[in-house]
């Protein structure tokens, strides 16, 4: 038996409204925190870190906000 997972989530993707280069520049700094620390939860995902961080900001595990400079 196989058990399906979503990798990415594209739901999500599709209805999101917002800017998309914010939205992957979240992403991919999650994933950097992720690989940093080593997080166990990485291995639950077999080892896909880019695929959980755009996961967990999309579903609002993550937030993240723009630092004015």
């Amino acid at each position: 038996m196989y058990i399906v997972s979503m990798i990415f989530p594209l739901e999500q993707l599709v209805e999101f409204t917002g800017n998309v280069y914010e939205i992957t520049c979240a992403s991919i700094r999650r994933a950097y925190q992720l690989s940093m620390v080593r997080d166990p939860i990485i291995e639950e995902n077999d080892g896909k870190v880019v695929s959980l961080a755009a996961r967990e900001v999309f579903t609002h595990k993550v937030e993240y906000q723009i630092e004015k400079q």
